[in-house]
């Protein structure tokens, strides 16, 4: 056998040997390795916690409506950032759209429980004592909001801040959940249908 014999033929049982180990792996889906590893893990620790998906109609005291929504109500989107499972591409019907300052934030469930950290959304509206000027990232503060179990009454560190219209929607998740009255979208988490 000559030298370049020998590696053609080396060279195909290193191919044949990674075929073979790659063989029993489960399908990878390309797309869900493009998006951002924070965006996994988030999905996961939002997923690991008792998240009220539904809520009621009513929202907090002062909360504006939005003059010129990109999606009115009544209206619909999909879905193209879902921040818990089941939500990414779903359709969702526009309940209510309105104009806030938007916070993710991390804390302890004031019942006790695993940390949580970046949870999306909780609006300027859903915080205790929050005043007119918005709050910037690393500010304390405590939770009005009651999203997720032992959320309302916690302790919370502002993760980041942005002024956007929000969104309450109702959508059925990809696993056939129906959920109405969800608290909160943000515009850029929507795309149009």
């Amino acid at each position: 056998m000559n030298k370049k014999t020998g590696k053609l033929v080396g060279t195909a049982l290193f191919a044949s040997f990674l075929l073979a180990a790659c063989g029993d792996t489960e399908e990878v889906n390309v797309e869900s390795e493009a998006e951002p590893t924070e965006q996994m893990e988030e999905e996961d620790t939002h997923s690991s916690h008792n998240m009220n998906h539904s809520g009621s109609v009513e929202v907090p005291e002062g909360l504006e409506e939005a003059a010129h929504p990109a999606y009115p109500v009544g209206s619909t989107a999909i879905i193209q950032h879902g921040h818990m499972d089941g939500m990414e591409g779903a359709e969702a019907k526009i309940v209510g759209a309105y104009d806030t300052a938007v916070y993710t934030v991390s804390y302890t469930p004031a019942n006790g429980g695993d940390p949580v950290e970046d949870h999306k959304w909780v609006i300027h509206e859903e915080i205790e004592n929050a005043g007119d000027k918005p709050f910037v990232a690393g500010d304390e503060v405590t939770l009005a909001a009651d999203h997720m179990e032992g959320m309302k009454g916690a302790s919370a560190m502002i993760d980041s801040a942005v002024n956007t219209t929000v969104y309450m929607i109702d959508f059925t998740t990809t696993d056939g959940e129906k959920v109405t009255n969800h608290k909160w979208v943000t515009e850029d988490e929507l795309t149009a249908k």
